[in-house]
């Protein structure tokens, strides 16, 4: 209910007075939007437990919801006021400075509110949970939520089609990107238990090829981006703000060692753990 609350409050104030435009105002209010309306889904199938008669396994979804939802929150929570706050206020007077603040405060606090759903309906030590409620199965769904980001940089001119290796890093991300939506896709249908191999097993196996390839990526990335032989080491002085590939090499870069760390520890994770897999509910 807080998290529905936020969030059409959040909006409200968007459209009334706070205003977006662009796409980093276009993608701020999606999240809102998005967010807001898979809660009222889930808030409305879990009063009326309608949920049952859903083919998915509904722990696994919610759990992997409220993450994905955190994430997506605490990015346009930095990124609304990063392009539409200022401490000066516009020509048209205080007014819409103000609205901009009170989005950026419900935004955050509406952070900690999905936050607090995965912190209760995480994995307890003697609980029985699903493997989305797990530190491996809540990494699997930042691991994918970051690939989306260092695809957002690859399409803002990062320039990687100029080199072969960083095409190979384009392959790293996208295959490590589809298997773990696979997964993520399987576990919260409740069709583990369906398939003809263990599939605990290859999620361990695949996690250690995927820490295998993005640490190849963490070397080759950089190299190919920042060296002087293939790229500049600091940033160009006649680089504009938002449209430099520069940047956008930084991004990928700075994130590519975030995923290889996640994935590393969802390695370690995943050896302490056994998947308990639903059919439904």
């Amino acid at each position: 209910m807080l998290q529905l609350l936020l969030g059409c409050t959040t909006m409200a104030l968007v459209a009334h007075s706070a205003g977006f435009s662009a796409t980093y105002g276009t993608f701020c209010m999606f999240v809102w939007c998005f967010c807001f309306a898979v809660t009222l889904l889930v808030f409305t199938l879990d009063v009326t437990r309608l949920h049952g008669c859903m083919p998915i396994s509904w722990d696994n979804f919610t759990v992997a919801f409220a993450m994905l939802a955190t994430l997506m929150y605490v990015t346009a929570s930095i990124v609304y006021p990063v392009y539409f706050l200022r401490s000066e206020c516009l020509s048209e007077g205080c007014e819409v400075r103000n609205y901009r603040i009170a989005v950026t405060v419900c935004s955050s606090v509406c952070c900690f509110a999905y936050g607090a759903e995965v912190f209760i309906t995480r994995a307890k030590p003697g609980h029985v949970v699903g493997y989305m409620a797990t530190v491996s199965g809540l990494l699997k769904v930042v691991q994918a939520f970051i690939a989306c980001i260092i695809f957002g940089a690859l399409a803002n001119d990062s320039e990687y089609n100029r080199h072969i290796p960083t095409q190979y890093c384009v392959v790293v991300y996208s295959l490590c990107f589809a298997v773990t939506v696979v997964v993520v896709a399987l576990t919260v249908s409740g069709r583990t238990s369906s398939l003809r191999f263990p599939f605990d097993r290859f999620v361990v196996v695949y996690t250690f090829l995927a820490v295998l390839l993005y640490l190849s990526a963490a070397v080759i990335w950089p190299v190919f981006s920042f060296d002087k032989k293939y790229g500049s080491p600091g940033r160009p002085a006649d680089c504009p703000r938002g449209k430099c590939p520069w940047d956008s090499k930084l991004v990928i870069a700075v994130f590519t060692s975030a995923n290889l760390v996640l994935y590393f520890t969802d390695l370690v994770y995943s050896q302490r753990i056994r998947f308990v897999s639903h059919s439904a509910a």
